[in-house]
């Protein structure tokens, strides 16, 4: 086969390959600077993520974009390469039992005054979905009690690229197949071509919702006992032991005293000393100042 072309068929070039010296110095790089525990088993999914955007960036080799992104303060690039390693599964009402808890046993006792919202936050809260859930869980309580809670939520994510379609609040169909359609009917809207596919959430809900990009371990989180619920799940599993700690430590000052934190279902607060009591699987409440 020539250079160029044979026959309709393009020449290949040879793979951009990840030594384990590279991936040891980009995967500390990540651990030290956004505390995601990457094993050297992960070394080939690493390698598969990176190569292509390697080859449209034009870069030969792994080195040259490794010293590039570890050559001083958060590029563009290094936040399109964190983009490209993290992990953003989740789907609506997902771990459904912490928003029937939500609704059955926190927001009976949540402050209806109007001058002071009751504040969520959604501490990983990838492309929406989870922050969505919990607006309609919210609405949902609120019509059927007829009372009136104002409240905000905030959803935090170290992806821009989740980010940007939790805040367009755009799914496929096949998003939202699972949910009842009555909710279909109440919060979502259908494209107007409808072989797109596609919903969006209604904008009363988006309105009540803010997306920021955040470094769960960054020490800058906000003001302590700013919020009445967090929500941190399925993120916490991608930390290793001492970065869990600082994180829910950080978190649960976040929150005021009688509010509550919420991790995956696979996460524990399991020797971490915190005034924080279990009330449900995998959700806590504050019991005093920390």
């Amino acid at each position: 086969m020539g250079s160029q072309t044979m026959q309709g068929f393009i020449k290949l070039g040879n793979p951009i390959e990840l030594s384990d010296k590279e991936f040891y110095k980009l995967s500390k790089f990540i651990y030290d600077n956004y505390g995601i525990n990457l094993p050297i088993t992960k070394k080939t999914l690493l390698e598969s993520r990176l190569q292509k955007h390697l080859r449209k960036l034009g870069t030969t080799s792994f080195q040259k974009y490794i010293d590039n992104i570890c050559s001083g303060t958060e590029s563009e690039e290094v936040v399109n390469m964190i983009n490209l390693v993290s992990t953003n599964k989740t789907h609506f009402f997902r771990e459904s039992l912490h928003f029937s808890f939500l609704q059955k046993e926190v927001l009976p006792h949540a402050r209806p005054s109007a001058k002071d919202k009751f504040q969520i936050w959604s501490a990983a809260s990838s492309t929406g979905e989870e922050i969505y859930s919990i607006a309609i869980t919210l609405e949902e309580f609120l019509a059927k009690n007829g009372q009136h809670i104002s409240y905000s939520i905030l959803g935090t994510d170290i992806s821009t690229d989740a980010l940007q379609v939790g805040n367009n609040a755009i799914y496929s169909e096949k998003q939202v197949e699972g949910l009842p359609l009555d909710l279909k009917k109440k919060y979502l809207l259908k494209s107007i071509d409808r072989k797109e596919g596609k919903v969006r959430v209604i904008k009363k809900i988006r309105d009540k919702t803010l997306f920021k990009r955040f470094n769960l371990i960054q020490d800058r989180y906000p003001a302590p006992e700013t919020f009445d619920v967090i929500f941190c799940r399925n993120v916490l599993i991608y930390f290793d032991k001492p970065t869990q700690e600082r994180v829910i430590r950080n978190l649960a000052r976040c929150l005021r005293v009688g509010g509550y934190l919420f991790l995956g279902h696979s996460e524990s607060l399991m020797g971490i000393d915190l005034p924080l009591k279990p009330r449900v699987h995998t959700g806590y409440q504050k019991m005093s100042i920390c």
